[in-house]
């Protein structure tokens, strides 16, 4: 009996050993960034040993929404079945629904290829657990979201273009929407756990984004080319090791940042294009409580080799920074004669934020002419929020160690302005061979900034 139960014992160790051992396909590389401060490398996953699973063979079908999108959801299963596939878009045009990666998963798409994402809100349901400026909730899908995965590539020649119809009728911000914004905030700002925030009804339309990467790491984004979104495009979320090299985005509706690393770390952004009707670089690490109870920061972004066509601000930090946004690095990037841009940098928040900015470091930077100036820093931005909602705990953000080198302009209003709070001012400012042809008021206008040296 006792040498039964023995061999029983070690027969169940086996299975349970064999059940729990994760076989995959997936390589990881490590990719090493130079920076000023000391960069970790970033891990990503190598699929070139990997199985190719190509869409039509899972009952795709050009011009059929419901069987390309089972089709795309059966492939990505079987890839991350078998521990690491790429599930491929041929050449056509084929409209889905929301697809949700799992790890061990590449998502490519051949030259030729375009993923057309209906317009249609229902095809972004059941509500998912994700965020909304800053506050997380349950809300729509993105159109391509994943979350907790490890190990996931979306690459390819082709495109990704989200149908507008119904998203740009969202744009618009009725009472109702408003209203339902407010909700959120009181939701947030009270501590209400994630799972009772839902925010999926008739009028909320809160929009969601193109793709997020929720709580995943080990990411790769190289060679797409982004069209339209009802939101900001690329948002990395609480993750970790993401590469995105050689994307193009255009996206010129509301809110339509290009990418907004949100309380994420170890990034490199390189040799991009961004032509957007927001920022085109954003970064973020949360609003007010929500992101004092997730506490983690934006660390470890490095930036370079982009081409801005159109944006609001080359990079922005802010105003979601609860959580700290440090060590940031964007070098050679350019922006595009003719481009509509109100600073190259912008720094923003209230004193509803807390967290911190320091240690930002851009260089080596060519535009032409800007709306206002290089660089702005402000304080007190709330935006339409300033009567909308109260402000619940007062925390202000300290700003410290920014350096601007070699940054060379056409037209500006302003080299830099600088909006500090008398009770926290501005420390260390850098700004060497900062050049423009003409100021259109005056070179440095800042109130409140401790060591500043131009």
């Amino acid at each position: 009996m006792k040498k039964s139960n023995a061999l029983l014992i070690l027969i169940c160790l086996i299975a349970f050993h064999s059940c729990n051992t994760e076989t995959t396909s997936v390589n990881i590389k490590e990719i090493t960034v130079e920076a000023p401060f000391y960069m970790p490398t970033i891990k990503i996953p190598d699929f070139s040993n990997s199985k190719e699973l190509l869409i039509t063979e899972f009952g795709a079908i050009e011009g059929d929404k419901n069987a390309n999108s089972k089709a795309i959801s059966n492939a990505i299963h079987e890839a991350n079945k078998i521990g690491g596939g790429i599930v491929v878009i041929p050449k056509g045009e084929w409209l889905t629904k929301k697809i949700h990666l799992k790890s061990n998963v590449n998502l490519h798409l051949n030259e030729g290829a375009v993923l057309l994402f209906s317009e249609d809100p229902k095809d972004y349901l059941p509500p998912v657990k994700t965020t909304w400026e800053g506050m997380e909730c349950y809300n729509y899908s993105p159109l391509i979201y994943a979350y907790e995965c490890k190990n996931i590539a979306i690459t390819g020649k082709g495109k990704l273009k989200a149908k507008m119809d119904v998203w740009q009728k969202w744009f618009e911000r009725p009472s109702t929407h408003m209203n339902s914004l407010k909700h959120l905030y009181n939701l947030a700002s009270k501590g209400v756990p994630v799972n009772e925030r839902q925010m999926v009804n008739d009028t909320s339309n809160l929009r969601p984004q193109f793709i997020q990467l929720n709580r995943s790491e080990n990411i790769l984004l190289e060679g797409i080319t982004i069209t339209d979104s009802p939101f900001w495009v690329i948002h990395p979320f609480l993750s970790k090791d993401i590469v995105i090299k050689n994307v193009k985005v255009r996206a010129h509706g509301h809110n339509n940042d290009g990418v907004d690393p949100e309380m994420s770390q170890n990034m490199l952004i390189e040799n991009c294009v961004f032509d957007q009707g927001d920022d085109a670089i954003a970064l973020k690490s949360g609003r007010n409580q929500d992101a004092w109870r997730l506490n983690t920061p934006t660390k470890n972004v490095v930036i370079k080799n982009c081409i801005v066509k159109n944006g609001h601000q080359l990079l922005a930090i802010g105003s979601e920074l609860s959580g700290g946004i440090e060590n940031i690095f964007m070098d050679s990037c350019k922006v595009v004669d003719g481009a509509e841009l109100n600073h190259l940098v912008f720094i923003k928040t209230n004193e509803r934020r807390g967290g911190y900015v320091e240690n930002v470091h851009v260089r080596n930077i060519e535009a032409g002419k800007i709306e206002k100036g290089v660089l702005g820093i402000e304080t007190d931005v709330l935006y339409q929020w300033r009567n909308l909602v109260p402000t619940y705990e007062r925390r202000l953000t300290p700003i410290k160690n920014i350096h601007l080198e070699n940054i060379k302009s056409t037209d500006v209003k302003f080299i830099s302005r600088v909006l500090g709070q008398k009770e926290l001012p501005v420390e260390n400012l850098y700004l060497k061979s900062v050049f423009t042809d003409t100021i259109r008021d005056k070179k440095h206008v800042h109130e409140n900034i401790l060591s500043f040296i131009d």
